[in-house]
């Protein structure tokens, strides 16, 4: 029994060794995968011209609420809705009834109060007169010098409340800041307001307009420079479009903030544009267009790039294999785009048959198909 066993196992183990050794024999035979097909260019640095684009803001360059300061009814509005007005126009008035009473009785109060102190300094001349002779008690000379300077300080207490109730019924008018366009009034006539807390309306400037947009850190030096550079009138380095329609006036930069903000990074650079027709409003939404004259850019035809979880690659050739390098871009200009980092002049990138590419996958370069990698200028 047992012999028939070994004879049985025998065979069978002879079979697996020889399936093992036909399969090794056959990967020995095709060998390593053939080179992969491709084309390629050679990495040149261009001079282009273009615009760089940010999302911007639409603001007012000047912008106020105009604010109850006294509290009252609404008794005159001396506008219509969305008027442009004038510096020192007069807008809104409120009920002044109570406070020009209150500024008689204060007027009232500071004549009685200099007839007092005329009264109270008679007697000190009077009672000083006496002294020199002898006449009165030292006390009596202090106790008038005493009520005179009471008087005094009483007369100039009640010429603050003169001046302080002169304001509120100053403030019973409103008026203009600066020129600009009021919007739509939110108080109508006979309406309570509140001193300090009612907003009546908003006035705000419409020429120039200014369009707020964030820059990256990086790129401060080149606007700060762009600031103390003396610009021409007819200059277009700042545009702004809204869809496929451009503004037809160019800008210049108003200012740059102080500080940049750490959560994004970036700082908040402010534009002045010109609105003779009142095309720009405040809160309306574009793109800043800035010129970038970019000389030794780095350009790369668009096919050279490959997309990997959010990040982008290009394939540089090394003697006969292929290494995968990570790359920043920038503007894409037509078939072309701009490489800010990752790729030097004179290195060789596969521009086409990347599908089948590995790190350090073999290729063959298929010289009738190489792309020309500069754009024409």
């Amino acid at each position: 029994m047992r012999f028939h066993v070994i004879e049985k196992i025998f065979p069978i183990g002879i079979m697996l060794l020889a399936a093992c050794g036909s399969k090794n024999s056959q990967q020995q035979a095709q060998g390593p995968p053939p080179p992969v097909p491709v084309s390629v260019t050679t990495v040149q640095r261009t001079d282009v011209g273009f615009y760089d684009e940010y999302p911007g803001t639409l603001s007012a360059l000047n912008q106020v609420e105009l604010r109850a300061q006294v509290t009252g009814y609404i008794t005159g509005i001396y506008f219509k809705d969305g008027d442009k007005v004038k510096k020192g126009q007069k807008l809104y008035s409120i009920d002044q009834q109570v406070y020009e009473a209150n500024y008689q009785q204060a007027l009232a109060n500071l004549q009685v109060q200099e007839t007092n102190l005329i009264k109270a300094q008679k007697d000190a001349d009077r009672y000083h007169m006496l002294d020199k002779e002898d006449a009165i008690a030292k006390q009596q000379v202090d106790y008038a010098d005493a009520s005179l300077e009471a008087a005094r300080k009483q007369r100039d207490a009640a010429k603050a409340n003169v001046r302080a109730v002169q304001t509120s019924v100053r403030y019973t008018t409103l008026e203009a800041p600066f020129d600009g366009t009021i919007g739509i009034s939110q108080v109508k006539m006979g309406a309570a307001v509140s001193a300090g807390q009612t907003i009546l309306n908003t006035v705000s400037s419409n020429d120039p307009m200014a369009a707020d947009f964030p820059v990256s850190q990086s790129e401060i030096y080149r606007f700060t420079a762009m600031q103390q550079k003396v610009k021409k009138v007819t200059d277009s380095t700042f545009r702004l479009s809204f869809d496929t329609e451009t503004y037809p006036y160019a800008g210049s930069i108003y200012l740059i903030d102080r500080a940049v903000d750490p959560q994004s990074g970036t700082i908040k650079t402010r534009l002045s544009f010109p609105n003779p027709k009142g095309l720009l409003k405040p809160g309306m939404s574009g793109t800043v267009k800035v010129w970038n004259d970019a000389a030794g850019t780095v350009m790369v035809p668009f096919s050279s790039v490959t997309e990997q979880l959010g990040e982008f690659f290009a394939y540089v050739v090394t003697g006969d294999k292929v290494t995968q390098r990570k790359i920043l871009l920038g503007k894409q200009l037509s078939t072309y785009i701009i490489v800010k980092e990752g790729l030097k002049e004179g290195e060789v990138i596969v521009t086409q048959g990347m599908q089948k590419l590995r790190e350090g996958s073999a290729v063959k370069i298929d010289t009738a198909k190489a792309a020309s990698q500069a754009p024409a200028k």
